[in-house]
């Protein structure tokens, strides 16, 4: 079920005022059913999948709890090859097929590995697939670090996999902060109500009038670059920018909402990311969840930056590819985590032999917003491979092919040439002002203030409008459904 459909809303009403009107102690099973209703709209089978899961990593979190010795090592490798193994042939056996199928043709070997699309042209990868993988893993690793006691509810358990309003594209949640919250009672507040139903104003906002309308234009675009010239494919590429960041973030602003409404508190997945000064810094505020997920269950157990030098810069490395990689199944993704990969070695290996040779850098405002738009040319540079990765039509090798000859063309372009799109030159006007306004809004006003209801009414009705007349309604799929 689609977030930007009238579909959606009526569910989110139903529910709830559902929710509100059962005993606390009954609610956990109603959002479970709304969850698996969630879910079933989009390809019914596939939650047998989820399901398989929950089953596993419940009994696995019981089981490690209750064990002792190596057993418990090896309860936890069980669950997590089992997850991993569960992701790795919905989504990664085609795209390694096909890469050992590319390779053996070009060696001259007659033998090829099967491509599971081909065998059964309905299978598609589950929605959501990596986020309640990951959410499902970082359970039982926290049981066996001690840091999170095994649910004994199977139903609890199930919704902490399975809660609608992140299952998707979450935020990825850690089991301490939302577990608990499914065995409390939270009463209806009005101040929570306003406070969620404007944060999920604002994400409808951003995903339907500012990211779907970008996508009128960079869309086409980035589909035939062949034909289109750099200053052109330069425009597209500053527009897929905010529109990856007002879809992705606009999703977690409703999935924070919705679940606000309810009395329950998300992690934060985004803190205004295009004003980072670093890579690394934009790290800490663009998909938190994910980023800390790494950085905890992948990062430190490498050996961080606790190890050789070397090592560690080897460490920072793998996890960006392995962050590509779980982005998506392309070479395309494997680049992008590469190229942030290589941007924050690279900065460390600059900041040791500024330190060595005594070079210090300006401290002047100047400098801090230079940085801010180096950071930014580097990240947007970035999305090209990104974008085109997320094209299906693309085969593994056109991806690449056709995101250097964007990258080719933008260096080479020419102020001269005209701005060719889909969209007239006032529609495009209006994208450059909506960028504007976004910058404005979450430069100046980060958190929306609704303790008086007069301004919640204002803010919320104005947004309401906003979308209903200027909001593009295609049904366009969220970006990060696919990962």
């Amino acid at each position: 079920m689609l977030f930007n459909s009238v579909q959606f809303l009526l569910f989110f009403i139903v529910i709830t005022l559902a929710y509100f009107s059962l005993r606390w102690n009954l609610r956990w099973f109603l959002l479970l059913l709304a969850s698996c209703y969630f879910y079933l709209v989009f390809k019914p089978i596939y939650i047998l999948i989820l399901f398989a899961t929950i089953v596993i990593d419940y009994f696995a979190g019981i089981w490690i709890a209750s064990a002792a010795g190596p057993r418990r090592k090896w309860l936890l490798v069980l669950s997590i090859v089992t997850n991993v193994g569960i992701l790795a042939v919905f989504k990664y056996f085609d795209f390694f097929a096909e890469t050992f199928n590319s390779f053996s043709w070009k060696m001259g070997i007659a033998w090829s590995m099967p491509i599971l699309k081909h065998l059964n042209p309905d299978l598609i990868l589950p929605i959501g697939l990596s986020f309640h993988t990951f959410q499902a893993m970082s359970y039982t690793i926290e049981v066996y670090r001690g840091n999170q006691k095994a649910e004994k509810h199977f139903g609890i358990y199930a919704l902490y996999v399975m809660f609608y309003p992140q299952l998707v594209a979450g935020p990825i949640e850690r089991p301490q902060n939302v577990l608990h919250q499914f065995h409390e009672n939270h009463p209806y507040d009005w101040e929570n109500v306003k406070a969620g139903l404007t944060r999920m104003a604002f994400g409808f906002f951003k995903k339907v009038v500012i990211a779907d309308r970008l996508a009128l234009m960079q869309g086409p675009v980035y589909l035939d670059p062949v034909h289109h010239n750099g200053l052109t494919l330069l425009v597209a590429t500053f527009f897929y920018t905010f529109r990856i960041y007002c879809d992705f973030s606009g999703y977690s602003d409703i999935a924070l909402g919705a679940s606000q409404v309810m009395g329950f508190k998300l992690m934060e997945n985004f803190k205004t990311p295009y004003i980072s000064k670093s890579i690394s810094e934009f790290w800490g505020r663009w998909h938190i969840s994910l980023s800390t997920w790494f950085r905890d269950y992948l990062y430190i157990p490498l050996g961080g930056n606790r190890v050789s030098e070397g090592r560690a810069y080897f460490n920072r490395f793998t996890v960006f590819l392995v962050s590509g990689l779980w982005h998506g199944a392309s070479w395309n993704f494997i680049i992008w985590g590469g190229l942030h990969g290589f941007y924050l070695v690279f900065a460390s290996l600059r900041d040791k032999y500024l330190k060595r040779w005594n070079i210090t850098l300006p401290t002047g405002a100047w400098y801090g917003y230079l940085q801010t738009l180096v950071t930014f040319v580097l990240v947007m540079l970035t999305w090209v491979f990104f974008a085109v990765g997320d094209n299906p039509k693309m085969t593994i090798g056109e991806e690449v092919r056709s995101s250097f000859l964007i990258l080719k063309k933008i260096a080479t372009l020419s102020i001269h040439s005209p701005i060719q799109s889909a969209l007239n030159s006032v529609e495009m006007i209006f994208c450059v002002v909506l960028i504007g306004i976004l910058l404005i809004k979450e430069h100046f006003v980060l958190h929306i203030p609704t303790r008086r209801d007069v301004t919640f009414w204002s803010v919320f009705i104005t947004l309401s409008i906003l979308c209903y007349f200027f909001g593009v309604f295609e049904s366009n799929q969220f970006i990060y459904f696919q990962f």
